[in-house]
């Protein structure tokens, strides 16, 4: 199954985690993708940092390796009726992350994050976590 990568796990990659870059050798041949979301939370990051040229062009290099999945009509259905559903149950996500956990859903992707307090919220959704050991 393939595997969509949340932003904070692109961001140990990102700062040498030897733990998750090993997962990346492991999973090396498995597809990955990324949601529109994280692509768009990693320019915004590059854009407040320091180094805005320099984070930019790792940005970028980013968006060569790995597809980006857009939010289209499979996505945002999926994200309404999780929205709606996980309300009435009192359980609310920040939008960002739903869109990304419904984008995971809609193309039957593996979640790779480290927030699996906040994504275990979303029924159904196949999650693992390469940050941990």
């Amino acid at each position: 199954m393939p595997y969509l990568i949340d932003t904070n796990i692109i961001i140990y990659s990102i700062k040498g985690n030897e733990t998750v870059n090993n997962n990346f050798l492991i999973y090396e041949n498995i597809p990955k993708a990324l949601s529109i979301i994280t692509y768009g939370e990693l320019l915004f990051g590059a854009k407040k940092s320091q180094k805005i040229e320099k984070n930019l062009a790792v940005v970028y290099r980013i968006k060569e390796l790995f597809p980006i999945i857009s939010i289209d009509k499979p996505v945002i259905e999926t994200f309404s009726d999780l929205k709606a559903n996980l309300q009435k149950s009192g359980k609310n996500i920040d939008d960002f992350d739903l869109i990304i956990g419904s984008t995971a859903l809609a193309y039957n992707y593996t979640l790779v994050t480290n927030n699996e307090k906040h994504f275990s919220k979303i029924p159904d959704l196949k999650i693992e976590n390469w940050f941990k050991e």
